[in-house]
């Protein structure tokens, strides 16, 4: 089908919760991906940070179809092998002892949520309150939508949960003066990605930490877009030289197959306890065997490290061209996790990159989000950061 067929079905079948699209996409290999026509792009978006490693890698398409030839699916009433070797992988590679695997990043969230109320019940001081940051973004469950401080995102779908607070991302004082008695936990993001991809200043989650520890309260950090390599580490917290009591992942833990999981320290599992939390499809055979292989391949010597590199490289080609174009307010981010801020919209930059074959999206109203596989070249980077400029010199 071509891609007026492809829209014209997308219209008559489908509910209409991502408005117009401009392509339809066929097949993807590396950096690359092509349309329904035939055209080539540099996907620079990777599916939302999910195709870490690039579409199609030779690994996980190995394991998924041997992993289908084998065993596709059984419940959660048996154990499975690749459930248990992705769980031992991540615990060795995390700051957390133990696993609960969902089907997406806003389950694996629902899933900390509801373990970090559970978690305090159990202590015998129930302790329902969860901070949370603004222009935050943690899923589109009702739990995790509350827990998203953006209005926009929760708009027609009150009344919200009750329990949740939101403060400013990055200012330790409003959060230490927005803990109560009932609180029990901080949700946070090493990164807000949807928030406009804002880094955190030197010494905030060190702070965060440390007043977690104060007052006796959970540290969940959503790792769902920075986890997985994405800023050049296995986790985004590790940058910042702390311990999380709970985190989650999804995105790219299995490399476009749907997965997500949720982890914590050894003191908190007793929260959850047989029947307290289920899924279906967590763990499925063929999604937690993608995502061993996932893991194998970003784990091997030397190739975050590359991937950071790469970002570097990115980041001082962008910062280059910003000081070519008054537009620009600001190039962010960490890794191939990366924002350019405009004092105008994003839409039409968008759409002229993809003209000029580069897949990019927005993080938010007024910032350029770049997403790329770890696995891109150096003159990939190259050939996109030339077409930001000759995008941003047609405004």
């Amino acid at each position: 089908m071509n891609t007026e067929a492809i829209k014209a079905l997308n219209e008559q079948y489908l509910l209409n919760t991502y408005g117009a699209r401009k392509l339809a996409l066929v097949r993807g290999e590396g950096a690359k991906v092509w349309d329904a026509e035939g055209r080539e792009y540099l996907d620079f978006f990777a599916g939302i940070s999910v195709a870490n490693l690039g579409h199609c890698h030779p690994a996980v398409t190995d394991a998924i179809s041997e992993q289908a030839r084998t065993l596709c699916h059984v419940s959660n009433l048996y154990y499975t092998g690749p459930q248990v070797e992705l769980a031992r992988l991540l615990s060795e590679n995390t700051a957390a002892d133990r696993w609960f695997f969902a089907n997406c990043g806003a389950t694996a969230n629902e899933a900390a949520i509801k373990l970090a109320r559970r978690y305090w019940a159990e202590e015998g001081t129930p302790k329902p309150g969860i901070i949370s940051a603004r222009n935050s973004f943690h899923g589109r469950t009702m739990a995790t939508l509350t827990a998203t401080g953006q209005e926009r995102f929760q708009q027609g779908f009150e009344p919200l949960l009750p329990g949740f607070t939101y403060v400013p991302f990055d200012d330790l004082d409003r959060l230490r003066d927005a803990i109560k008695n009932d609180t029990g936990a901080i949700l946070l993001e090493p990164i807000q990605g949807e928030g406009g991809v804002r880094t955190p200043s030197p010494g905030y989650f060190a702070g965060v930490r440390e007043l977690c520890d104060e007052r006796g309260l959970l540290l969940i950090l959503d790792e769902v877009q920075t986890g997985m390599g994405r800023t050049g580490r296995f986790c985004g917290y590790e940058h910042e030289g702390i311990q999380p009591d709970i985190i989650t992942l999804a995105k790219a833990l299995g490399n476009g197959v749907p997965i997500g999981a949720m982890g914590c320290a050894e003191r908190v599992t007793h929260g959850f306890a047989p029947g307290s939390h289920a899924s279906t499809f967590g763990g499925n055979p063929v999604c937690a065997a993608a995502a061993v292989a996932t893991v194998r391949e970003l784990l091997r010597p030397g190739f975050l490290d590359k991937a950071a590199g790469t970002g570097e490289r990115f980041v001082r080609g962008l910062r280059d061209v910003a000081s070519r174009h008054g537009c620009v307010v600001e190039v962010r981010g960490r890794g191939l996790m990366i924002g350019v801020e405009l004092d105008t919209p994003v839409a039409p930059v968008v759409d002229k990159l993809r003209e000029k074959g580069v897949l990019c999206g927005p993080a938010g109203a007024y910032v350029l989000r770049f997403l790329p596989p770890l696995i891109v070249t150096e003159g990939e980077v190259d050939q996109v950061t030339a077409a930001v400029d000759e995008a941003l010199g047609a405004q």
